[in-house]
């Protein structure tokens, strides 16, 4: 207990108090479920939190050993989870396969890895903590879908209404269910190993039965879609995982599909990369070498200090660096403040990236503020920012053994910066044809124009709009 409460007390000291405070309060008080999986933004939204603040929390949260944090591997089509991992680094796999939705995929980090904590069994033992435990409707909330799935209050109910039949087998066992199968489409899956079966039943009822079997080993299986006609049918199954599995006979309909298809925001991967507290806390180690991750849009922004040899000569070796470190501690300030990350510092430089591009907006305009305020106080203008935004699809991977992007996307916004001026931020199309980009310029009274230019090393002009505040405008 006297250990616990000393990881207490430091997490006060390092993470936002309010997170802190509403994750004790939590593990005292809430469900075993509710500290299961944790969803960073659903815990922020139920507990009136910012988002930024309660992922960067938990995430010193894991690093104190309070939660565990865990790298899960979602199917797109039932937001089940196909592999769950404590490091992105061990997920290696090119493509996984669905047994429920009978189709593989390629994972994307944006799009398919989510990033979930669950309490420590030292801090408080949990349910989940012992899946084997779990009636099915809890092993399917807690275990089989992700954090992500908008899932009913009362999911017993729900999962009995599209279960024809459920059983329970210890590793080793084998039982059956005799059924009468009206015309309709059934899916036998076991949701502990993802083994699953399609019952197609069509055509002239029959009162033959029918003997189906599948068998439950470690990998996820699909056994292919079965034909019938309505009747009797009696399925067997044989359990031979190391572990207790819980097959059903699913009804395939609007109502399960409802139950897979319902969604509401998580903490993708590509989020939480993009997070400073996790750069800050995870700085090596985060992917294996060898490993690309596909990422289908990430908002990525470089600055660079204009001039900034001329000012060496202009002010003094000594003036410069302190210049030129206030304005790093400005930058970092701005992309943090937008839940964004600095990658890498190159020079006078700055890479960062952001999970959305009203975000890294936001970002510059915050930098072009900061460096107005440093030279104010100067009574001058000795620093001069290039800033240039572009959006779109990347690879995320380990250079000298820090995690950064690669791909074209990447050398377009190195681009744009250079041909940037002071004056305006330079931001891409994609950047700025987003919906919520469209509302943050008009309610901030910004003023954009655009141009077509062409782009060192790209083959086709870009259409690039320059961004400027109402009082920098002509």
């Amino acid at each position: 207990m006297s250990d616990a409460s000393a990881l207490w007390d430091l997490f006060r000291e390092t993470a936002d108090s309010s997170v802190a405070e509403a994750l004790r309060t939590s593990v005292a008080s809430a469900q075993d479920r509710d500290l299961n999986r944790i969803n960073p933004l659903t815990f922020a939204a139920r507990h009136g939190l910012d988002e930024d603040a309660t992922v960067g929390a938990l995430v010193h949260a894991a690093r104190l050993g309070l939660c565990d944090m865990a790298w899960n591997v979602l199917c797109p089509g039932c937001g089940g989870v196909l592999e769950t991992a404590g490091a992105l680094k061990t997920l290696n796999r090119h493509e996984y396969f669905c047994s429920l939705c009978a189709s593989g995929y390629e994972p994307t980090l944006d799009q398919m890895i989510e990033v979930t904590f669950t309490v420590n069994p030292r801090i408080r033992r949990l349910a989940a903590h012992d899946p084997d435990s779990l009636p099915l409707p809890e092993y399917m909330r807690q275990i089989f879908w992700s954090s992500g799935a908008d899932l009913p209050d009362d999911l017993e109910s729900a999962v009995a209404r599209v279960t024809l039949d459920q059983m329970e087998l210890d590793p080793g066992e084998r039982a059956s269910m005799s059924l009468t199968l009206p015309k309709g489409f059934y899916i036998a899956f076991d949701p502990v190993t993802h083994a699953s079966m399609f019952l197609d039943v069509s055509g002239e009822e029959t009162g033959e039965r029918r003997t189906l079997s599948l068998v439950f080993a470690e990998q996820h299986a699909h056994s292919g879609t079965v034909k019938l006609a309505p009747g009797p049918v009696r399925m067997t199954f044989e359990n031979k995982a190391g572990r207790r599995t819980l097959p059903a006979l699913w009804v395939h309909g609007a109502e399960l599909d409802a139950l897979s298809e319902a969604r509401k925001p998580f903490l993708t991967a590509t989020r939480l990369l993009s997070n400073q507290t996790f750069r800050d806390l995870y700085r090596s180690g985060t992917f294996d070498p060898e490993q690309r991750f596909k990422i289908t849009s990430l908002t990525i922004l470089f600055t660079d200090l204009r001039g900034s040899t001329a000012l060496y000569d202009r002010v003094g070796d000594l003036a410069a660096f302190d210049l030129v470190r206030s304005h790093f501690g400005e930058l970092i300030g701005a992309v943090t403040a937008e839940g964004g990350a600095v990658v890498k510092t190159i020079g006078d430089a700055v890479m960062a990236t952001f999970p959305t591009a009203d975000r890294a907006l936001c970002a510059a305009m915050r930098m072009r503020e900061a460096m107005r305020g440093i030279n104010a106080a100067r009574g001058s203008d000795d620093l001069a920012l290039n800033i240039g935004l572009h959006e779109g699809p990347c690879l995320a991977v380990m250079l000298d053994e820090r995690q950064d992007y690669f791909g074209q996307t990447v050398n377009i916004a190195a681009r744009v910066q250079d041909l940037a001026e002071p004056t305006a931020v330079l931001a891409t199309k994609p950047v700025m044809e987003s919906a919520v980009v469209g509302r943050l310029v008009d309610e901030r009274g910004w003023r954009t124009t655009s141009r077509l230019l062409n782009l060192r090393g790209v083959g086709a002009a870009f259409l690039i709009y320059e961004v400027r505040e109402g009082r920098d405008a002509a």
